[in-house]
């Protein structure tokens, strides 16, 4: 499946590492992305180890998205530079979308550093984060939504703005409820959405979907007898 010429690349939000090894084993996963929030439902964990565990589970082909928590450029500089010693050169550094935010997505950029744009509730963040050169940006849907920001708007306009100028940003669709909102972030251009495991649960589990196959099962079981044997091919 594809949104214009992109693959849409569907990310995990969580540090939890059985549930990312169960979804990297169901879903064809494009990265998995975390924060301090997230990171705080684990518990008091070696941060560093852990974080490379979730590496060993996705693999070096998929992203992992790491984010800073300074607040001031040379914290926030620190921070990127300890996460790139400490877990891999490859990680995602993310930056949420102000002043001092915006000054060390330039400077990281420079340095040829993989970047993530985070935070971001309006068009005018994304627009310069996208010209900072930002490798993703991401909206935060549902948040925007409390904000009384149309995020459907802002995610379209913001798509617009990356073809017309042949940008390599991605759009990094964040902060759902439902996985309406999911489905309407990739409807509207995003690239990638990244999914609490609480909204995939849902998604994958409506019980429409288990009568279904009950249906199904029960319709064969009445033919054929319990599962499919080579006579029955």
């Amino acid at each position: 499946m594809k949104v214009g010429y992109e693959i849409m690349e569907f990310m995990l939000d969580t540090a939890n590492l059985e549930e990312i090894k169960k979804y990297n084993d169901i879903m064809t996963l494009a990265g998995v992305t975390s924060n301090p929030s997230i990171l705080k439902k684990e518990g008091k964990i070696n941060f560093y180890i852990h974080m490379k565990k979730i590496r060993d589970i996705i693999g070096k082909e998929k992203s992992l998205h790491v984010q800073v928590v300074a607040d001031d450029f040379d914290g926030i500089m620190k921070d990127a530079k300890a996460i790139l010693k400490h877990i891999d050169k490859d990680v995602y550094v993310k930056v949420p979308v102000n002043e001092q935010g915006l000054k060390a997505i330039k400077a990281l950029k420079v340095d040829g550093i993989n970047v993530t744009a985070t935070a971001i509730y309006t068009k005018f963040q994304a627009y310069l984060a996208i010209v900072a050169g930002a490798d993703y940006i991401a909206p935060y849907f549902n948040r925007m939504e409390n904000q009384n920001i149309d995020p459907r708007a802002a995610i379209t306009e913001m798509a617009k703005i990356i073809d017309n100028t042949n940008s390599e940003t991605k759009i990094l669709a964040a902060s759902f409820k439902n996985m309406s909102q999911v489905t309407t972030s990739f409807e509207c251009g995003a690239h990638s959405a990244t999914i609490g495991v609480d909204i995939l649960q849902q998604a994958l589990s409506m019980p429409a979907i288990g009568q279904t196959v009950a249906d199904f099962r029960a319709d064969w079981e009445a033919v054929h007898g319990a599962g499919i044997k080579v006579s029955d091919l």
